[in-house]
């Protein structure tokens, strides 16, 4: 299954929008419009499945219902979001929330509306007339709670598997504490080492040695990498290096560079899971050179698992890949009443240019560059 369409209703920088969604989705656009914000709410699905989230505590994590509002937000004032899961072709299951919070009190985040349909049918809807006698029971969802979920558990196992990753290589160097053990915490890279060492033995070399075989050609000098536990049990990634000495020199991921940290965090995560994946800027740390490949491994790697992958990017260089189509492209594009998206395939202009053969970095980022670019260069200190 994939998420082959959304709808957003006043989350964050969007006030209301409605896209389709390919397998492969590239995010562009400017800085503040809204591109983390975007995945963040297919992230807010997966914290609303998996055990210990919900929707108290994944509005708790976002600073409540407030800090989700989109600013543009009047009349309604109901936050919410709508996906549509597909296979194949085959529209399978859509799901609705909408939430707001309690007028009075503690102001916990409510429901006040949960739709769940299959295949064109609605099968559970709320509220219901047991909300009704208990409303309390609002502030849950039904996708938390099992007694509920039987009928649409498969649904709610899919959104369990989405997984956002945002490696953080200090944070994987020193298994910082200070950002605690929340789902954003672990795609920080706060268990990244632990999740691969728990892995199974045959699985984990298998997935490192296919690392490596990538790893060789970005970093020319190692030659091997390695799972190893020091003397206390902590597990390391440990890379062999060619050297002046014969039998050449170790290091493990405290010496590793930032670009090798991200690129071996971002090919372990390619092969990790099956739900959809998120990825902040997969560039980052990354040679340019690398990061022109970063489109078609991807694209191969996401294909061998059936995976849906969804990236945001500013890079020149990751959109230079002329085998991204336009329809792959979302264009954030940030308005006074909040962001718009738009296809990059459905502007003509973009269409023609990508028809000519221009790659989707000259047809595409110059519409997405903010309009008073140009007067940084006026900048005086």
């Amino acid at each position: 299954m994939r998420i082959s369409h959304i709808e957003l209703y006043s989350w964050k920088n969007f006030r209301k929008v409605s896209v389709d969604l390919d397998d492969r989705v590239f995010l562009v656009g400017p800085n503040a419009s809204g591109k983390s914000n975007f995945l963040d709410a297919l992230r807010f699905l997966h914290d609303l499945a998996s055990p210990g989230g919900g929707l108290q505590r994944a509005c708790d994590e976002r600073g409540g219902v407030s800090k989700i509002r989109c600013l543009a937000a009047r009349q309604d004032p109901d936050v919410g979001l709508t996906v549509d899961l597909s296979e194949g072709k085959d529209s399978l299951w859509r799901y609705e929330i909408k939430f707001n919070q309690q007028p009075r009190g503690n102001r916990l985040p409510i429901l006040r509306r949960e739709v769940v349909s299959k295949e064109g049918k609605v099968i559970f809807e709320r509220p219901n007339q047991d909300d009704e006698q208990d409303p309390l029971r609002l502030t849950q969802t039904a996708l938390e709670q099992i007694n509920l979920n039987s009928s649409f558990r498969e649904m709610a196992q899919f959104f369990e598997k989405i997984f956002y990753l945002h490696l953080v290589p200090q944070v994987i160097r020193s298994r910082s504490e200070l950002i605690g053990n929340g789902q954003l915490a672990e795609a920080y890279g706060r268990n990244f080492l632990e999740r691969i060492a728990k892995t199974s033995e045959k699985i984990r070399d298998a997935r490192l040695r296919r690392i490596r075989d990538a790893l060789v050609i970005a970093v020319p000098q190692l030659t091997d990498l390695n799972l190893e536990r020091d003397e206390r049990g902590l597990p390391h990634l440990v890379g062999a290096y060619e050297h002046w000495r014969p039998q050449g020199a170790k290091q493990n991921e405290e010496q590793f560079s930032d670009g090798t940290l991200r690129l071996l965090g971002l090919l372990w995560a390619l092969q990790e899971g099956e739900g959809p994946l998120l990825l902040e800027e997969p560039e980052l740390s990354l040679h340019s050179g690398v990061v022109r490949r970063l489109p078609g491994l991807i694209y191969r790697m996401q294909k061998s698992r059936k995976r849906q992958v969804l990236m945001s990017t500013h890079s020149y260089e990751l959109l230079s890949d002329v085998g991204i189509s336009g329809q792959e492209i979302l264009m954030l594009i940030p308005k006074g009443e909040g962001t718009e998206i738009r296809v990059a395939a459905d502007e003509i202009e973009i269409r023609t240019l990508l028809e000519e053969g221009m790659s989707p970095a000259e047809a595409v980022l110059p519409h997405t560059e903010p309009r008073t670019a140009v007067q940084l260069e006026l900048f005086d200190s």
